[in-house]
């Protein structure tokens, strides 16, 4: 099998939290030419899902904002590519430890450990753990094992940076290489996307 590549789209929170995908989502992607696209929940609206079907195969997890997706969406899904053995989920666990999370949030702020300690349970011997939720890319190496959450597609935390998407790309030999793309030039404004760089002067 040749190489191939995974796109990995995260909390794209259409419409609860903006009202469209980032203007640049759909024509980086096709860009990238993924065979696969991964999707690590909080999608919220069904379209998003279709619309990103039209570019490549499309497998998703549900987040907890995805109440459309109840019956239709598994928490975690499990894949081998290239014979490397992929998880992928939202992050945030169940009920509990979404609850004791939100208090620690609050207290705390982010910490990376507290979430990969959730993702980890599920991992199933899986050298690739794909998640999202927290918002924040990441892509750490523990132990010849890959964490990684491209960050959000559409709100980045706490609205600073910008929105992002994460790209893996796995080798006949079994290489995996992980790179984060943040979407540049536009931002939410709580109306439409508008460019970062216009909302920069008028603020």
């Amino acid at each position: 099998m040749p190489d191939y590549t995974i796109a990995v789209v995260a909390d794209t929170h259409v419409p609860d939290r903006v009202g469209e995908l980032h203007p640049h989502l759909l024509p980086s992607l096709r860009e990238v030419q993924p065979d696969i696209i991964l999707h690590a929940g909080d999608i919220c609206a069904p379209d998003i899902l279709a619309q990103l079907g039209r570019i490549a195969p499309v497998e998703a997890v549900r987040g907890n904002r995805d109440w459309a997706f109840v019956t239709v969406l598994p928490q975690v899904r499990r894949l081998t590519i290239n014979g490397v053995k992929i998880t992928l989920q939202h992050g945030h666990g169940a009920f509990g430890d979404y609850l004791v999370d939100k208090m620690a949030y609050l207290w705390q702020g982010y910490r990376f450990e507290r979430y990969a300690t959730i993702v980890r349970r599920a991992a199933g011997g899986a050298q690739v753990l794909v998640f999202g939720h927290t918002h924040h890319a990441e892509c750490v190496w523990e132990n010849g094992v890959l964490l990684f959450n491209p960050g959000s597609a559409s709100m980045p935390p706490n609205r600073q940076g910008m929105p992002s998407f994460g790209v893996l790309q796995i080798g006949d030999d079994g290489k995996v290489e992980a790179t984060i793309h943040p979407l540049r030039a536009f931002r939410w404004n709580g109306r439409h996307w508008a460019d970062s760089g216009q909302m920069s002067q008028n603020s």
